[in-house]
C-alpha cells in the first residue's frame, strides 16, 4: 500500500510556497531533510564544483516502494501530512511535497531507492522536468539521489550563482548545522573528493561539536540546561574567551528544525552584555523543545523561520539559560573568563598605523575658572574634560625625569612565561565581600611615579606606561572593579537619583514575587520601585552611578540571579547584586575616551583593593615589564 498521496486542492492552496531552487545549497537542504525524515542513521553528501555540476545524497533510511517513487515526483505529493489540521502537530522537516519535482525540473535527476524486504529497487530518471523514465534496478536499502548540471535549462538562474567556492561553503555550513541538530546521525560531506565534515553519529552533541570545530572549541564549551512547564533548552555555548566573527557560528534548533530567530539571537547578546568586545559572537548550539501547537512552521518557503505563540517567553528562557551557564549562582567567572597566563604573541611585517586617543578638550579663552568636580566616575568619563589635561609631551618629560631621579627597585621574581602583573589576583570569598577590605601593600596597585595613558586599542583597551613598563587595561573590567569597590564601601545603601520621568516596567508573576520579597535589597542598591498594577512597577529612583537607560536591564539581571539564590547567604546575594550593578553601569567596549578620561580610570583603579580582576574574576590589567619587552624584541644576551 502506498504511503505517499497527493494532497487535496484546499490543503495545497494553504501550504503552497512556490518553492524555488535558487542555489545548490537549496537542493542539498531538501534532499538531506528528506533523508532525516526517512529515519536514516547514516547520510553521505558529495558535491563537485560547488554543487553546480554534481550532487549526490545517499542515506540508509527506509526507502520507497515503486508506487511511492512514482508519486514522490508529483507536486504536492507527501507522506508527512493528510490535511491542513496536521500542520499543528507536524514533526517532520518536510511536508509540502514540492522539493523533488522542483529539483527535477531544473536538472538531470536520478533517484534510486529500495525498501527492506524488496529484491529490487526503483530507478527514476528525469531530465529538465520531462517525462520520467521509471524502471526496476538493483541498489542498496535506502535512497540515493543524484543531481547533475543544475540549471542547465535555465541559464538566467545559473548566471546569478556565486563562485564554486562560495556555493560549496554554503552547502558546508548547512551540513554542519544539520549534523549539530541530529547528533544521532553519522554525516559525511565530501567536497571535490575531500572529506570536509564527518561526525560519529553516537547521539552526543558534544562529540558532534568536537568533530566539526575541533578540540580548542570543545574545551571552551559551557553546557546549557533549562526546563519549565513546556519549554526545555539544552545545548552548548562557548566561553567569552572564544569568539567567532559572525552569527553563522550560532545554531538554533526548535523541535529538531534549524531556524533563524532575532529574539533568540538578541537574548544571547543580552546575556553576554559587557563580556564581549565590540565585535564577536560566541559559538552556540541551542536545542529548544516546545509543544508543537505553540509554533507555526508554515511561514517561510524554506521553513527557516518560525512563529512562536509567545516569543517573549522564549526570549526570557534563553536569556536565563545563558546567564546561568556563564554566571553560575554563587560562583564567579574565573572558570569561564579568558586565560591570560600565556599570552600568544604575533609578529607581523605589515605597516603600522597609529591613531592617537581623542585629544583633551581645549581650554576656553579668558580667565581660568575652577571646574566643578564630577560627582561620579561615570560622569567623569562620559563628558569632555572641563579643564585641559597634561599634554602628552609634558607627561613624557615628567616620566623621563622620574626615571632619572628615582632609583630603580629590585625586580620581584616572576614566574616564567607570566606576562601580567606579579600580584596574585584572587576574588575574596563570598563571606567577605559585604565589607570593603583594606588596601595592603601586596594588593594595592602601586606605580613607580605616575602611570601615563598613551591611547586606546580598538576602543576597548587603554595603553599606558610608567617608569617600569607597559600596561594594557581593559577599560570595562577596570571601571567595573572601581564601581564594585565603591558600592561595597557603602554599607547602608547606595545613593540614588530621582528620575524626572518614571519608567513603567512589566514583569511576570514569578518576577513580581521576587521584587516584593526583596524590596529592601533593591532599596539598598539604589532602586526605588512601587507597584502600580498587576505585575507592573513604577521605577522612581536609580543608583546615582549608573545611566538610567541601563536600569531596567540591571533589575532584570538581578531578578535572574535571585531566582537561583535560595540557599545563599545575604552577603553572597549582596555580592552578586553589586557585581551585576557594577557590570551594567561600567563603560563599555567601544566607548571612546580622551586622555583625561583614561587618566581618571587609571587613577581610580590604582586605589582599589583588588585592581587585577573585576568582581567576576576577569583580568583588568596586564603588565609588560621593561625586561619582558627587551626579551620580546631580542634585546638581551649581549
Amino acid at each position: 500500500m502506498s504511503i505517499i498521496h497527493v494532497l487535496d486542492d484546499s490543503t495545497i492552496n494553504k501550504i503552497a510556497a512556490g518553492e524555488v531552487v535558487e542555489r545548490p545549497a537549496s537542493v542539498i537542504k531538501e534532499l538531506v531533510e528528506n533523508s532525516i525524515d526517512a529515519g536514516a542513521t547514516r547520510i553521505e553528501v558529495e558535491i563537485m564544483a560547488g554543487g553546480t555540476s554534481f550532487m549526490r545524497v545517499t542515506d540508509n533510511g527506509k526507502g520507497m516502494s515503486l508506487e511511492d517513487a512514482k508519486l514522490a515526483i508529483l507536486r504536492h505529493a507527501t507522506s508527512k501530512i493528510q490535511e491542513v489540521a496536521d500542520l499543528n502537530t507536524i514533526g517532520t522537516l518536510g511536508f509540502r511535497g514540492e522539493a523533488l519535482p522542483t529539483i527535477a525540473s531544473v536538472s538531470r535527476f536520478l533517484l534510486l531507492t529500495r525498501q527492506e524486504g524488496q529484491e529490487l529497487g526503483t530507478q527514476v530518471k528525469i531530465s529538465g522536468g520531462k517525462t520520467p523514465d521509471i524502471q526496476e534496478a538493483g541498489c542498496n536499502i535506502g535512497t540515493t539521489i543524484k543531481v547533475e548540471d543544475l540549471f542547465f535549462n535555465t541559464p538566467a538562474r545559473k548566471k546569478f550563482l556565486k563562485t564554486t567556492h562560495t556555493e560549496g561553503s554554503k552547502i558546508n555550513d548547512f551540513i554542519v548545522k544539520l549534523a549539530l541538530s541530529n547528533p544521532s546521525i553519522a554525516f559525511k560531506f565530501i567536497n571535490n573528493n575531500k572529506m570536509s565534515v564527518a561526525t560519529p553519529g553516537n547521539g552526543s552533541l558534544f562529540d558532534a561539536i568536537q568533530s566539526i570545530y575541533g578540540g580548542q572549541v570543545s574545551d571552551s564549551l559551557l553546557g546549557l540546561a533549562f526546563e519549565s512547564e513546556d519549554i526545555k533548552i539544552t545545548g552548548y555555548i562557548t566561553k567569552p574567551s572564544m569568539l567567532k566573527s559572525s552569527r553563522g557560528w550560532q545554531t538554533f534548533i526548535v523541535n529538531g528544525r534549524i531556524i533563524s530567530n532575532k529574539a533568540i539571537a538578541k537574548a544571547i547578546d543580552n546575556a553576554y552584555h559587557s563580556l564581549l568586545p565590540k565585535s564577536g559572537f560566541p559559538l552556540a548550539v541551542l536545542e529548544i523543545n516546545v509543544p508543537q501547537r505553540t509554533i507555526d512552521v508554515n511561514v517561510h518557503p524554506q521553513k527557516s523561520e518560525m512563529k512562536f505563540e509567545d516569543e517573549g517567553r522564549i526570549f526570557k528562557a534563553v536569556y536565563k539559560t545563558i546567564v546561568d551557564a556563564i554566571r553560575p549562582a554563587g560562583q564567579t567567572l574565573k572558570n569561564v573568563a579568558a586565560e591570560v597566563e600565556h599570552v600568544e604573541r604575533h609578529y607581523t611585517m605589515e605597516p603600522m598605523h597609529f591613531v592617537p586617543a581623542a585629544a583633551p578638550a581645549p581650554a576656553a579663552s579668558g580667565p581660568a575658572m575652577p571646574a566643578a568636580a564630577p560627582r561620579t566616575i561615570y560622569e567623569a568619563v562620559h563628558r569632555p574634560a572641563s579643564a585641559p589635561a597634561v599634554s602628552f609631551a609634558e607627561a613624557q618629560a615628567q616620566l623621563q625625569q622620574e626615571r632619572q631621579t628615582s632609583p630603580r627597585p629590585a625586580e620581584t621574581a616572576e614566574v616564567p612565561g607570566q606576562t601580567y602583573a606579579p600580584a596574585e589576583a584572587v576574588l575574596a570569598p563570598a563571606q567577605e565581600v559585604a565589607e570593603q577590605p583594606s588596601e595592603t601593600s601586596a594588593e594595592a596597585l602601586a606605580y613607580e611615579g605616575s602611570i601615563v595613558p598613551i591611547g586606546q586599542v580598538d576602543l576597548c583597551y587603554i595603553i599606558a606606561q610608567d617608569a617600569k613598563g607597559l600596561y594594557i587595561v581593559d577599560q570595562h573590567a577596570a571601571h567595573e572593579r572601581i564601581l564594585y569597590d565603591k558600592f561595597s564601601a557603602m554599607a547602608e545603601s547606595i545613593p540614588s537619583q530621582q528620575l524626572l520621568v518614571h519608567q513603567l516596567l512589566d514583569f511576570d508573576h514569578k518576577e513580581t514575587e521576587l521584587i516584593e520579597q526583596n524590596q529592601e535589597l533593591f532599596r539598598t542598591l539604589g532602586f526605588d520601585m512601587e507597584a502600580c498594577g498587576e505585575n507592573e512597577f513604577r521605577l522612581k529612583e536609580v543608583p546615582a552611578d549608573i545611566p538610567a537607560a541601563e536600569a531596567e536591564d540591571i533589575i532584570r539581571e538581578i531578578l535572574t540571579s535571585l531566582h537561583d539564590m535560595h540557599a545563599l547567604t545575604a552577603q553572597e546575594i549582596r555580592h552578586a547584586c553589586l557585581a551585576t550593578t557594577a557590570c551594567r553601569a561600567a563603560i563599555k567596549a567601544g566607548d571612546e575616551l580622551n586622555l583625561r578620561q583614561m587618566q581618571i580610570i587609571l587613577e581610580e583603579l590604582s586605589h582599589t583593593a583588588r585592581p587585577y580582576t573585576c568582581p567576576h574574576g576577569r583580568p583588568t590589567i596586564l603588565k609588560f615589564s621593561s625586561d619582558e619587552l627587551a626579551k620580546m624584541f631580542k634585546r638581551t644576551g649581549f
